[in-house]
C-alpha cells in the first residue's frame, strides 16, 4: 500500500490534466468548481434561435472571450503552484517554466512518487471488518462503497483495480511487503470488490426490470453503478459485463416480442414484433450512449453499441429470416408438388418456373405481395432505426449534452501493480508529449449490418417484386377500365389528397395536386410501400432488387400514361371537362412520385434512375396543360363570337330595354367562375393560377378586339356600356385569384408579369371603347372642346397611362384598392381578399398582410378575441402551461411575432392597444415572484414562459453546480449514506488521517458562503448573454413597456424592466423545487432546494426585492462577491440595461416607417426570410396555418370591421367572439355581376374622359368614328 499528500496546487493540476485527456479523447473540457479555483467555463445552454444583430453578436463573443480568459489564467495559476510545489519537494529537479511542468505531469509515473507503506496487520484488519460487514450484516454495500470513495478522493488511497484473477504484484521497494502477506491482502479485497460487484450487478439488473424511475433519474442511477463498478475493476472488465448485460437483454427483447404472439412464426408477427420493440431499443441504445459519453472516450462507446445491440440485432434478424425462408421454401414445395398432380397447364406451370429456378439458383421461392409488404415494413423499420442511431450518436457523442452528475469516481489513481496510490484521478503510466495530447485518433464508425439478414432474400425478393408490382398494377387498371364501361359517360373517380404522404413531403404546398385519379392513387400507394425495399440496397447483394424495382415502375409508368391519354382524348365527347383537369393533376402527382423516387436513390447511385419516366410524364404535362388552356379558350371564344343575338349592334331596337348585357358576356362569366372552382379543387395550386391566368388573358383579348370593332346603333349603345362593366367586374374579381402576391397586383411589369400586365392592357382598351363609344355626346364634346389639336401632344402613344387605371374606374372595387394607382400599398381590405383568393394557404401573403397597416388585422383578431384569463377551476400549474399542446389565439400571435426578427417592432404595435385596454401593463410590472403561480392574461403567460425558456441554461448550470458540490463534498443526499459503524472507522489505517464527514462539515460551514457567492455570479455574469440571445421583438416589447412606467416605478428598478424580470423568473424557479425539476430533467433532494432558495434571497437583495432587511448570510455572500470584484454586480446589471436598450434603440431606429405602416419597409425578400425563419421554429408553421384558418372562418365579419370607414382602435369591444376550433363556416356568396345595379350606374364622365385626352389619335378616330350619330 502506498499513500501521499498532495497539496491543493497538485489536485487542481491532476484535475486538469485529467481535463486535457478527456479533449483528447473526444469529449469538451469542462472545467468543474474545484476547491479555492474558480474553473469556471462558458456554457451557452441557451442555443442561439435567432440571427443575433452586431450588438448581440459583440456581447455573446465578449461573454466567451472573457471565460477563456478565466480559465486561462486559473490553469496558469494551477501550473504555477504546482510549479512551486515540485521545486520544493523535487530539489534535484527544477521546473523553470510552466511548460516544463505540464511536461513533467504527462511524463510523471507514480512509481516516481514517495511510498509511504501501511503496516500489514492494520491493512488486513481493515479489509477484514469491510468483509465481516459485508457477509453479516444487511444493506452495507451502498454505505461502504461511498466509504472506499470517500478515503480515496480524501486520503489518496488508490484501491487495486486489477483484473479478476490477475495476480496482485507489488513494485520493490524499501517498504514492501512479503509474498504470502501480499496474496492474503489480494484475497481478502477481491472478496471485498467481488460482493460490491454482485450488488451493483444486481442494482443495474434490478433496474431493467422494474423500469419504474424517471428516465433521467434512470441514467444518472445506472452511471453512478457504471462508474462505481469502474472503481472496482478495469474497464474493460466492467465493459465487458455491462455488454453481457445489455446483449442478454437486447435478445430477450426480440425474440419476446416474436414469441408473444399466437401461432407459428411469419412475416406477419417478425413485423409486428419488430414495430414494438424497435422504440424500446432505439431508447435503450440513447441511454447507453448518455452513460457511456460520461464514463469512456466516443470510439469506446461506438463499439460498445456495435457489439451490444448492431451486431446482436443482425444476429438475432438473420436467424430469424433464415427460419423464415426455410417455411416459405417448405410450403411452395409442397404447393408445387400439388400443382403437378392436378394439372400441368394451370397454375403449376407457374410453381414449375419457380421449382426450375430453384435448381438454377439454389434457395429461391415465390413470395406473396403481402409477405413483401411485411418485407418492406421491416426494412423500413431499419432504415429509420439507422438514421435514429446516426442522429444519436451525433447528438451525444459529438455534441455533448449530459452532465455527469457524479464526481466521487474521480480521484482515483490506478497501478498495474495493485497497490494502493493517494491521488486525484486515474491516470496512465505511459508517458505522453504534449504534443501528442492533441493527436486525436480517427473515431469508430457505426456499422449496423442488418442488410447482410437480407441476402439469402435478396434474389428471392428480385424476382417477385416484379411479378407483384406488374400483377397489382394490372389489376388495378382493368378493374378502373370495368367501371369506366360500367358507367359510361360519368366522370373519373377522383380522391383527395389533402396531405401529401410521409415519403412526398419534399414538395412545396403550392405545388401538390389536390385531387387525383383513384386508379393511380392506388398505384402508387403500393409503389410507396414496397419502396424501402429499393432504399435499402447500398451493397453488391441487393442491388437486383433495385433493378427490378426501377424497372417495374417504369412500365407502371409507361401504362398509366398510356391511360391518361386515352383519359385525355375521351374529352369533351365521351367524358366531361373535368376528366382533363383531374388527367393532368394526376400526372403532376405521378411526375412528383417518380422525381421523389429518383432522389431519394441518387443516394446509392450516381445515376437517375428514373429518367426516361420523368421526362414523358413531363412532356405530357406540359402537352396537357396546354390542351386545357387552349380548349377553355375556344370554348370562350365559341361562346362569345357566335352570339348572333346579343351582338347584333346595328340592330335599331333596344336589347332587353336595356336592363341586361349580352348572353355571350353572360356565359363567359359563368364559365370563368366554373373553371375557377374546378381548378381551385382539382390542381395544384400553381398550376392552377397559371391555367386561369392564360385562359382569362386570353379570353379578354377576344372580348377586347370584339368590342373594340362594334359600331352599335343608338339603341344598342347601353348594352356595349352595360357589357364592358360586367366584364370590367368579372375581371377585377378574378384578377385576385391569379395574382399571388400584392407586388403583382399593384405594379405588374411588363418583362416580369407579362400576362398579368396584358390583363390590364385588355382591360384598358375595353374602357376606352366604353368612354369613347358610349359617352354621352354632350361631355365627350365639351371635354375635347377646349383641346385643339395645337395643344394635344403630336404622339399621344407616349402619354403614361398606369396599368391599374381601369380598376379606379369601378365603384365596387374602390374599398379595396390603393388611394391612388400609384401607391405602394394596398388597402387593408385588399390585402385580405387578395390572402383569401389564393388557393391555399399562401404563408408569405399571410404574414405579409398579418404585419400590414401597422398591424391592423391583428389588433382587430385581438379586439374581437376574448380574454383568456384562467378560472379558479381551470388555473394550470406551470408544466400544463409548458407542455399545452392546443395554443389559443392570444398565443398563437404572440409566437408568430416573436418569431419576427426583421420586424421587431411588429410585437409591440400589435400588442400595445390590447395591453392598454385589459390594463395589463401593471400585470407586466408587478412579475413578482409569487404571481407566476396566480391567475395571469393569456399575453404576459407567453411572455413569461419566453423567459423562463431563456434562463433555461442558467438554471443548469447552478444546479449542475449544487450536484457536483454534493458529489464532492459528501452533502445533502449523500449524508445518509455516509453512516459508517464506529466498527470500520476504528480500523482505518492512522497513516491515512482519515476525518469522518460528519465532522468535516462541522468545520466547513464557511463553503456554503462560497457555494453561493459563485452561483449567484454565474447568474450575473450570464445576465447580457440571456439578453443578447433574446428574440429582438420580445426586446422591444420590454423597451415599450418601460416607456410607459411611472417614474417612481423607473427608479426602483434601475437594471431595467427586462432585467428586473428575467431574474424575477430566476428567483420564481430556485423558489420552486418542483419547476427546477421540470426545467432541468434533475432530481433535487431538501440540501439542494435550501441552497437554492439561499441563492434566491441574495438575488432578491441584489434587486431590492427583499421585503426586510438582508440575512446576515446574504449580506456575506454579496460581500465576498464585492471584495473579489469591485462594483462588479453594478456593472453586470448596467451591461445588461445598456445591451437591451441598445438593441431596442436600434430597432426603432432601423425599422422603415413610412405613410403606410411597418410592412412597407419589407421587400417579397424579407418576407420570405421570415417565413422560413418562422416555419423553422418549433410549431412555427402550424401557427401560421392556425391563424389563416381563423380568419377563413370570420371573412366576412373581418371584411366588416375593416370597411368601417370610422374604425376606431378605442371603439367598443365587438361582441362576438371569433370561432377558435376547426368548424366550417357558412356558404359564401359567389359574386355575380348581373345582380348589381349596372344600369343604374351613375358614370362621372367628367372625371373619366379627361384622362383619355392623351388617346392615340388613330385609336380615338377610329373609336369615334364607331359612334352613331
Amino acid at each position: 500500500m502506498r499513500r501521499r499528500r498532495l497539496r491543493a496546487s497538485e489536485k487542481s493540476a491532476f484535475l486538469l490534466l485529467n481535463g486535457v485527456r478527456r479533449v483528447e479523447s473526444g469529449e469538451v473540457l469542462k472545467m468543474e468548481w474545484g476547491g479555492e479555483y474558480s474553473l469556471d467555463s462558458s456554457n451557452l445552454d441557451c442555443l442561439l434561435n435567432i440571427l443575433p444583430g452586431e450588438l448581440e453578436f459583440q456581447q455573446i463573443l465578449s461573454d466567451l472571450d472573457e471565460k477563456i480568459k478565466k480559465n486561462t489564467s486559473s490553469i496558469e495559476q494551477c501550473l504555477k503552484d504546482l510549479q512551486s510545489e515540485v521545486n520544493e519537494i523535487y530539489t534535484n529537479e527544477i521546473l523553470q517554466s510552466t511548460t516544463d511542468c505540464l511536461q513533467w505531469l504527462n511524463n510523471c509515473s507514480f512509481s516516481s512518487l514517495r511510498p509511504s507503506s501501511t503496516h500489514h496487520g492494520e491493512l488486513m484488519e481493515f479489509l477484514r471488518t469491510l468483509q465481516s460487514l459485508l457477509k453479516n450484516e444487511q444493506n452495507q454495500e451502498e454505505m461502504i462503497l461511498h466509504f472506499l470513495l470517500d478515503l480515496s478522493s480524501q486520503c489518496g488511497v488508490s484501491f487495486p483495480c486489477t483484473p479478476s484473477g490477475t495476480s496482485f504484484e507489488l513494485t520493490s521497494s524499501l517498504h514492501a511487503i512479503e509474498d504470502d502477506s501480499t496474496m492474503d491482502v489480494k484475497s481478502l479485497w477481491d472478496d471485498v470488490r467481488l460482493h460490491l460487484r454482485r450488488f451493483l450487478v444486481n442494482r443495474l439488473q434490478s433496474q431493467e426490470e422494474t423500469n419504474t424511475n424517471a428516465l433521467q433519474q434512470q441514467r444518472e442511477f445506472k452511471t453512478q453503478c457504471i462508474q462505481q463498478l469502474l472503481f472496482l475493476y478495469p474497464e474493460s472488465e466492467v465493459l465487458t459485463k455491462y455488454q453481457n448485460m445489455q446483449n442478454k437483454l437486447v435478445s430477450d427483447l426480440l425474440q419476446n416480442c416474436i414469441l408473444s404472439s399466437c401461432g407459428e412464426t411469419n412475416f406477419d408477427k417478425v413485423v409486428h414484433g419488430y414495430q414494438s420493440s424497435v422504440p424500446t431499443l432505439c431508447t435503450m441504445i440513447k441511454e447507453d450512449l448518455y452513460i457511456l459519453s460520461g464514463t469512456i472516450d466516443p470510439s469506446s462507446s461506438l463499439k460498445f453499441i456495435n457489439e451490444t445491440y448492431l451486431d446482436t440485432i443482425t444476429e438475432e434478424m438473420t436467424v430469424l429470416l433464415e427460419r423464415l425462408c426455410e417455411l416459405q421454401f417448405k410450403e411452395n414445395a409442397l404447393h408445387i408438388v400439388k400443382a403437378n398432380k392436378i394439372s400441368k397447364k394451370h397454375r403449376g406451370t407457374v410453381h414449375a418456373v419457380a421449382s426450375q429456378e430453384y435448381h438454377k439458383k439454389g434457395r429461391n421461392f415465390c413470395l406473396t405481395l403481402y409477405q413483401l409488404k411485411c418485407l418492406s415494413q421491416l426494412i423500413k423499420l431499419f432504415l429509420l432505426m439507422e438514421e435514429k442511431i446516426d442522429e444519436l450518436s451525433a447528438e451525444i457523442l459529438f455534441v455533448p449534452s449530459f452532465t455527469e452528475k457524479n464526481k466521487n469516481v474521480q480521484g482515483v489513481l490506478k497501478k498495474a501493480s495493485g497497490e494502493l496510490l493517494i491521488g486525484e484521478t486515474r491516470a496512465n503510466e505511459t508517458s505522453v508529449l504534449p504534443e501528442q495530447l492533441l493527436q486525436v485518433e480517427e473515431p469508430i464508425l457505426l456499422n449496423f449490418g442488418w442488410r447482410n439478414a437480407f441476402k439469402d432474400l435478396s434474389s428471392s425478393v428480385a424476382h417477385c417484386i416484379t411479378i407483384a408490382i406488374e400483377d397489382f398494377s394490372t389489376k388495378i387498371l382493368q378493374h378502373e377500365q370495368k367501371e369506366e364501361f360500367s358507367a359510361a359517360g360519368c366522370a373519373m373517380s377522383l380522391v383527395n389528397n389533402q396531405q401529401m404522404r410521409e415519403s412526398c413531403r419534399a414538395v412545396q404546398q403550392e405545388e401538390q395536386p389536390k385531387r387525383i385519379a383513384k386508379f393511380c392513387s392506388d398505384i402508387m400507394e403500393e409503389l410507396d410501400t414496397l419502396l424501402p425495399l429499393a432504399l435499402a440496397c447500398r451493397d453488391d447483394s441487393l442491388q437486383e432488387i433495385r433493378a427490378n424495382f426501377v424497372e417495374a415502375c417504369s412500365k407502371v409508368a409507361t401504362a398509366v400514361l398510356a391511360r391518361l391519354e386515352e383519359k385525355s382524348k375521351d374529352v369533351p365527347s365521351k367524358a366531361p371537362l373535368q376528366d382533363l383537369y383531374a388527367a393532368l393533376s394526376t400526372a403532376i402527382y405521378v411526375f412528383q412520385h417518380f422525381t421523389m423516387y429518383n432522389n431519394l436513390m441518387r443516394e446509392t447511385s450516381k445515376k437517375p434512375l428514373f429518367l426516361v419516366p420523368v421526362q414523358q410524364y413531363q412532356e405530357f404535362i406540359n402537352v396537357l396543360q396546354f390542351q386545357v388552356t387552349n380548349y377553355c379558350v375556344r370554348v370562350c371564344a365559341t361562346s362569345i363570337l357566335q352570339d348572333a343575338e346579343s351582338h347584333h349592334w346595328d340592330d335599331c331596337k333596344a336589347f332587353y330595354e336595356g336592363e341586361r348585357c349580352s348572353f355571350s358576356v353572360q356565359m363567359w362569366h359563368y364559365f370563368c367562375c366554373a373553371l375557377h372552382r374546378d381548378l381551385w379543387t382539382i390542381l395544384p395550386p400553381k398550376t392552377a393560377q397559371e391555367i386561369l391566368t392564360d385562359v382569362l388573358e386570353q379570353s379578354l383579348a377576344i372580348l377586347s378586339s370584339r368590342y373594340c370593332q362594334a359600331c352599335p346603333s343608338y339603341k344598342r349603345t347601353p348594352q356595349i356600356r352595360i357589357d364592358i362593366a360586367a366584364i370590367l367586374m368579372s375581371t377585377e374579381d378574378m384578377l385576385w385569384s391569379v395574382c399571388s402576391s400584392v407586388q403583382e397586383f399593384l405594379n405588374p411589369h411588363e418583362d416580369r408579369d407579362l400576362k398579368i400586365y396584358k390583363i390590364h392592357s385588355h382591360c384598358n382598351s375595353l374602357l376606352s371603347v366604353l368612354a369613347i363609344l358610349t359617352s354621352p355626346l354632350k361631355n365627350l364634346y365639351e371635354t375635347f372642346l377646349n383641346n385643339s389639336d395645337e395643344q394635344l401632344p403630336q404622339d399621344f402613344s407616349k402619354v403614361f397611362y398606369h396599368p391599374l387605371h381601369w380598376l379606379f374606374c369601378i365603384p365596387s372595387s374602390c374599398s379595396s384598392l390603393p388611394k391612388t394607382p400609384s401607391a405602394r400599398e394596398m388597402a387593408a381590405q385588399g390585402q385580405l381578399k387578395l390572402l383569401l383568393s389564393q388557393p391555399y394557404c399562401n404563408l408569405n401573403l399571410l404574414l405579409e398582410t398579418l404585419l400590414h397597416h401597422d398591424c391592423l388585422l391583428v389588433k382587430i383578431l385581438l379586439r374581437s378575441s376574448r380574454n383568456e384569463v384562467l378560472n379558479h377551476d381551470e388555473q394550470c400549474s406551470l408544466l400544463e402551461q409548458i407542455n399545452n399542446k392546443q395554443p389559443a389565439l392570444i398565443e398563437t400571435i404572440f409566437t408568430v411575432l416573436s418569431y419576427c426578427t426583421l420586424s421587431p417592432k411588429s410585437l409591440g404595435i400589435a400588442f400595445e392597444t390590447y395591453m392598454e385596454k385589459e390594463q395589463l401593463w401593471n400585470c407586466l410590472y408587478n412579475m413578482t415572484v409569487s404571481s407566476c403561480g396566480e391567475l395571469e392574461p393569456e399575453v404576459i403567460r407567453c411572455l413569461k414562459l419566453t423567459l423562463i425558456n431563456s434562463v433555461k441554461g442558467i438554471v443548469k448550470q447552478i444546479i449542475s453546480l449544487m450536484h457536483s458540490w454534493e458529489a464532492t463534498e459528501n452533502y445533502g443526499m449523500y449524508q445518509h449514506k455516509q453512516i459508517v459503524p464506529e466498527s470500520l472507522l476504528k480500523t482505518v489505517p492512522k497513516e491515512w488521517n482519515y476525518t469522518p464527514r460528519e465532522m468535516k462539515r462541522k468545520e466547513s460551514g464557511k463553503c456554503f458562503t462560497r457555494l453561493a457567492a459563485q452561483a449567484v455570479s454565474i447568474v450575473i455574469s450570464k445576465l447580457p448573454t440571456v439578453i443578447a440571445c433574446l428574440p429582438p421583438p420580445v426586446k422591444y416589447f420590454f423597451f415599450l413597456a418601460e416607456r410607459k412606467m411611472s417614474r417612481n416605478f423607473a427608479e426602483l428598478k434601475k437594471a431595467g424592466l427586462l432585467v428586473w424580470n428575467l431574474i424575477v423568473i430566476i428567483c420564481r424557479i430556485f423558489e420552486d423545487g418542483n419547476t427546477a425539476e421540470l426545467l432541468t430533467g434533475a432530481t433535487l433532494d431538501r440540501w439542494s432546494k435550501e441552497k437554492l432558495s439561499l441563492v434566491r434571497v441574495c438575488l432578491e437583495s441584489i434587486m431590492g426585492k427583499q421585503k426586510s432587511g438582508p440575512k446576515q448570510v446574504t449580506q456575506k455572500v454579496i460581500q465576498s462577491i464585492e471584495q473579489q470584484r469591485p462594483n462588479w454586480i453594478e456593472s453586470q446589471l448596467l451591461k445588461a440595461r445598456k445591451l437591451s436598450a441598445d438593441c431596442a434603440s436600434l430597432t426603432v431606429e432601423g425599422a422603415t416607417l413610412e405613410e403606410g405602416g411597418i410592412a412597407l419597409g419589407f421587400t417579397e425578400q424579407k418576407i420570405n426570410m421570415m417565413v422560413l425563419d418562422i416555419c423553422h421554429k418549433p410549431g412555427g408553421s402550424e401557427y401560421l396555418r392556425q391563424i389563416y384558418h381563423i380568419i377563413w372562418l370570420n371573412e366576412e365579419y373581418l371584411k366588416e370591421q375593416l370597411s368601417c370607414e370610422n374604425f376606431s382602435e378605442d371603439g367598443v369591444t365587438s361582441s362576438q367572439c371569433l370561432p377558435l376550433t376547426l368548424m366550417g363556416r357558412e356558404e359564401q356568396p359567389v359574386f355575380n355581376p348581373f345582380q348589381s345595379t349596372i344600369t343604374e350606374w351613375n358614370w362621372d364622365w367628367s372625371n373619366l374622359l379627361p384622362s383619355y385626352l392623351g388617346l392615340n389619335q388613330m385609336t380615338f378616330r377610329v373609336l369615334l368614328a364607331h359612334r352613331c350619330f
